[in-house]
């Protein structure tokens, strides 16, 4: 049985299914192939489906913000100056900048959230790749940003023919600045040569006293992985509001026996269901450890990159397009959404794109060839975020198979359930303390664990909704549900 207690434990912030843009080169055409350049706006076809995947908060940054010079990218578009892409490799065009990315924003009903340049996060690779060249940001460049987009009154802005300023409050002061990274220098070397915890306290410093200056109610996260956390709360104080960290899931322990590498995930189907269902274990170990780091501060937390590296020989994650995947970041989901308390900001993919599978939206491309899908991981968040209360409310089950959370919003109770199971249904009776079930909605979705996501099938992994008997309800193998119980107005 399923157990629920009609009483608010938190509030849950809307911003745990966020999804992030960043112009990936040749790694993954993903902006570029999401944009018309020829009509100069977002492929139609692109915001159809953004519209049903619905992000409640989009991210503009990544790796790429550590070189990123944001008025190379605003203004009439013959202007504008192309990038080099260091981490991802090729020529970024800046034909979408601020004004395209929250034109996005606002079509979908997304807020913002921007990924300032701190100094390159401390790497000379980054700052000055070739003589001559300066990609190394500073907080006037930040503060000038944040003008752009929140003062009614600037030029700028205005002379681009935006005259209401565009009132981004999430802004993060840096990206991974603790992490090594292969460097951009033609050969292939691993090295740490960024900023260390003390000079990255310093600098972000800097730059929220600066962003700040033009706008006071900015929400500003600043990096703090790596145990880095309690020195940035401790020295930085009310100067920021969160602090950011990043959760990739590694595959790879053993080389020899990686059940999700290449076409390999084909031949071992029982191990790689495991390896998939275990991934939540990790997820809940970096976020319990990150709560600890902050807690003694009373500082929120910012997950703002999360999603599997399939260290594999193609380098695209093929495991990642089979239900078997959506089912194990459902699960993940879940781990987020018990973690709201202090977790405020939370992603699980990558936002579009033409290759990688850690896509929430795969695009084909060239673009006539056919129309874009959500990918597993994409139908999940989209689902999830859709039936998702304001508040978080106790919930028990007593079957180990079943992974389920909570929330509220008035008289509704929604349910994420998800089944472990690859290969048995569950009967999961559902009991209100203290309250009667009007009506009972189960929006579902389930497959083969071995289906996987192709523009020819689109919808594969719709969700089907169904009325259920609360009392008999049963979701099926490798399942996911959404579930909506509508309450009497009084008790029984």
């Amino acid at each position: 049985m399923i157990r629920i207690k009609p009483r608010a434990k938190y509030p849950r912030s809307p911003y745990l299914y966020m999804q992030f843009a960043e112009p990936l080169g040749n790694a993954d055409s993903s902006v570029d192939a999401a944009w018309d350049y020829v009509n100069n706006c977002w492929r139609p076809e692109v915001l159809e489906i953004l519209k049903r995947l619905a992000p409640p908060m989009i991210r503009w940054g990544g790796c790429f913000a550590s070189y990123y010079h944001w008025r190379d990218a605003v203004g009439p578009r013959e202007q504008r100056k192309p990038m080099l892409n260091l981490c991802w490799d090729g020529v970024f065009s800046n034909q979408v900048g601020t004004v395209e990315f929250v034109d996005l924003c606002r079509a979908l009903g997304s807020e913002p959230l921007m990924c300032v340049n701190m100094e390159s996060d401390g790497r000379p690779t980054w700052a000055t790749p070739f003589p001559g060249a300066n990609l190394r940001g500073t907080a006037e460049e930040a503060a000038e940003w944040v003008a752009y987009c929140n003062d009614p009154a600037n030029t700028l802005r205005r002379s681009h023919g935006r005259k209401k300023p565009f009132g981004v409050r999430y802004w993060q002061i840096g990206n991974e600045t603790s992490y090594g990274y292969w460097a951009a220098t033609g050969e292939r070397k691993f090295v740490r040569d960024g900023f260390d915890c003390d000079r990255t306290v310093e600098v972000t410093r800097r730059f929220a006293q600066a962003m700040r200056a033009v706008d006071p109610d900015l929400k500003l996260i600043a990096w703090g992985d790596d145990n880095w956390a309690p020195r940035i709360c401790e020295k930085l104080g009310g100067l920021i509001d969160m602090v950011a960290f990043h959760c990739h899931f590694p595959s790879r322990r053993d080389q020899e026996n990686d059940v999700l590498a290449d076409h390999y995930y084909r031949q071992s189907p029982q191990a790689v269901w495991n390896q998939l269902m275990n991934t939540c274990v990790q997820l809940e170990q970096k976020i319990e450890a990150m709560k600890m780091q902050v807690a003694p501060y009373g500082k929120r937390l910012a997950m703002t990159e999360s999603h599997y590296c399939i260290d594999d020989g193609r380098d695209r994650g093929d495991v990642l397009s089979c239900w078997a995947a959506g089912v194990a970041y459902a699960r993940n989901l879940n781990v987020i959404e018990r973690h709201a308390d202090v977790l405020d900001i939370a992603t699980s993919a990558d936002f579009f794109g033409n290759r990688w599978q850690v896509n929430a939206v795969m695009l084909p491309t060239p673009a006539y060839v056919g129309k874009p899908y959500l990918m597993p991981v994409g139908e999940v968040m989209g689902l999830f975020s859709k039936y998702s209360g304001e508040y978080s409310i106790p919930v028990e089950c007593n079957n180990a198979s079943a992974d389920v959370t909570a929330s509220m919003t008035g008289g509704k109770i929604y349910l994420h359930i998800v089944n472990t199971s690859a290969d048995q249904a569950l009967s999961l009776p559902l009991q209100v303390v203290g309250r009667m079930i009007r009506k009972a909605t189960a929006w579902e979705i389930s497959a083969s664990p071995w289906a996987d996501a192709n523009m020819l099938e689109r919808a594969l992994f719709f969700p089907n909704r169904r009325i259920i008997d609360p009392m008999t309800y049963c979701i099926p193998p490798a399942g996911v549900a959404a579930l909506v119980l509508e309450l009497n107005d009084s008790g029984d």
